[in-house]
């Protein structure tokens, strides 16, 4: 591992760019993974500079594609950065070396970064250059070399990944003290980032997963959209269910706005930088399950009244008695839209709702939905008994 004291003047040489390693490896982006590559290192630069002081610090880098950000953070003097990659087609590129047909096929001979684009280019415009064929990897000009001790690269899923044992246990805080000094940065594609964000929002929860080191901050990308819920106020036409559990657990802040065309390919939207700082103490100490189920109740009627989506936590048989016990005893006003219910409401409405779940030990594991199902199913019964008598000869 890294020592400590040189690295913050740590930087990496010049590499063939972005757009060249996309080109050499005949990467695109897959559609269906949602995914849009940034190539100007100026942005993820600035990125980077949104995590705040990374020198000598530990970070983890979600889903680092062609390696734009990966570069921007070795470059920031990071004492060491894990990269994990699902998509197996980018990590060629992030490890920097490609095979070749001059390789023998015991694959012992790899190209180095220089001798790999001289092939491409030779082979895109007839431009004549000396193969040569490196058996060493001491001459490569990869991340992995040129970034020694500081680069692992782990072939996962973010979702999966067990990120509590990845870095030396001396990083551990209290979690009253400050931040530790790890790091969650990523570029996340559009269609895993809200699954991932809640994920780690109940991680902090319980403190376990990448927050086991202590109040570890995320500096992470999100459609333009989705960062605007995410900090969204109260009144705000963005409020959602977003805002609330993201809120209650964490600082967050939509730090910088990066517009579509920077990205390839260009998405519909713009994207949003948003930075996660966990909270000493949640805003509302409940378990994040029991948060969770009141909120997105809340929020499945945005344009009703809260009571209205209150009343889906209860059967049927007591739905107008208890939510008016609910709304009373956390003294919230019934006719506020759920835009409107602050922080605060929601931590009076689950301190009281945990009461009622407490009084009667069956209330939590009611659904609505399948009291509907079984409503629904009950009425064809009874609709197709009747059927059956009206068949009936006299």
């Amino acid at each position: 591992m890294a020592a400590g004291g040189s690295l913050s003047a740590f930087r990496l040489p010049p590499l063939p760019t972005i757009r060249e390693i996309i080109k050499l490896f005949r990467l695109h982006a897959a559609k269906q993974l949602s995914q849009n590559f940034l190539l100007d290192l100026r942005l993820t630069d600035k990125i980077v500079r949104k995590a705040g002081t990374l020198t000598n610090a530990y970070v983890y880098e979600v889903g680092p594609g062609p390696g734009g950000i990966t570069r921007s953070i070795l470059n920031a003097g990071v004492a060491e950065l894990l990269v994990v990659e699902k998509d197996s087609r980018f990590l060629p590129g992030l490890q920097g070396r490609t095979r070749c047909g001059m390789c023998r096929s015991d694959g012992r001979y790899m190209l180095s970064f220089c001798e790999t684009t001289k092939l491409f280019t030779r082979q895109l415009y007839r431009v004549t250059f000396p193969p040569v064929v490196l058996e060493s990897s001491s001459c490569c000009t990869c991340l992995l070399t040129l970034a020694p001790g500081k680069l692992r690269i782990v072939h996962g899923d973010v979702l999966t990944f067990k990120i509590e044992r990845a870095f030396p246990e001396s990083l551990k805080r209290h979690w009253e003290d400050d931040p530790p000094n790890v790091h969650i940065i990523g570029n996340l594609p559009f269609s895993v980032s809200t699954p991932l964000i809640i994920k780690w929002l109940e991680n902090v929860s319980r403190r376990d997963g990448p927050f086991a080191y202590g109040r570890t901050q995320m500096t992470l990308t999100f459609q333009k959209e989705v960062a605007e819920r995410l900090t969204a106020t109260t009144g705000s036409k963005q409020r959602s269910r977003l805002s609330i559990m993201a809120q209650y657990l964490c600082s967050v802040q939509h730090v910088l706005t990066i517009p579509g065309r920077a990205f390839v390919p260009k998405p519909e939207v713009d994207v949003g930088v948003v930075r996660f700082t966990p909270l000493t103490q949640p805003r509302i100490e409940q378990p994040f399950q029991l948060v969770e189920k009141v909120v997105q109740n809340v929020f499945q009627f945005r344009r009703k009244y809260c009571h209205r989506g209150l009343g889906m936590l209860f059967p049927e048989a007591q739905r107008v008695e208890s939510t008016g016990k609910l709304l009373q005893l956390a003294d919230v006003d019934p006719t506020l839209r759920p835009s409107q219910l602050s922080v605060s409401h929601f931590k009076s409405l689950c301190d009281v709702y945990r009461k009622m779940c407490d009084e009667d030990p069956h209330l939590f594991a009611y659904n609505f939905r399948e009291e509907l199902k079984q409503n629904k199913s009950k009425n064809q019964e009874k609709e197709g008994e009747e059927s059956y008598r009206l068949q009936l000869p006299p």
